[in-house]
């Protein structure tokens, strides 16, 4: 083994003795299916996809909950705007504040699910513990 390198044949660094590879180095099919249904969770109305499939699942049914609170909030915020967008531009820029809002917290609930973490969305994850699932 060269020890300047300090390499296994695949290539992969092994550190110093005793050391595991780093953890992306496997993947099994099974977390791949979680993670990927987590992701969907936060991809709008692609959350009912992971709901139909993984809701057994409680890593995916905790990303689905938090997606379904963000879709049915980007619905409200979509009816809203839809319905009082004769009123300025003032509640125009809100809602694109909101909908920016929205897209902030799924992209931090897909890093969440990329790093195998169950972890509450600040503002949402309150609301969707309690949504039935």
């Amino acid at each position: 083994m060269d020890s300047q390198n300090n390499q296994n044949n695949t290539g992969q660094n092994m550190g110093s003795a005793g050391e595991k590879p780093a953890d992306n180095a496997v993947k099994t099919p099974g977390h791949t299916h979680k993670m990927l249904f987590g992701i969907l969770s936060y991809l709008g109305i692609l959350v009912l996809v992971s709901l139909i499939v993984k809701k057994d699942d409680p890593f995916v049914k905790f990303h689905i909950k938090q997606g379904l609170v963000l879709f049915v909030i980007s619905i409200i915020i979509w009816v809203l705007s839809s319905t009082l967008s004769g009123f300025g531009s003032s509640l125009f820029m809100l809602y694109k504040i909101l909908n920016l809002g929205i897209l902030i917290l799924s992209i931090v609930g897909i890093v969440n699910v990329v790093q195998n973490k169950m972890k509450e969305l600040p503002l949402v994850g309150g609301l969707a513990r309690h949504f039935p699932i």
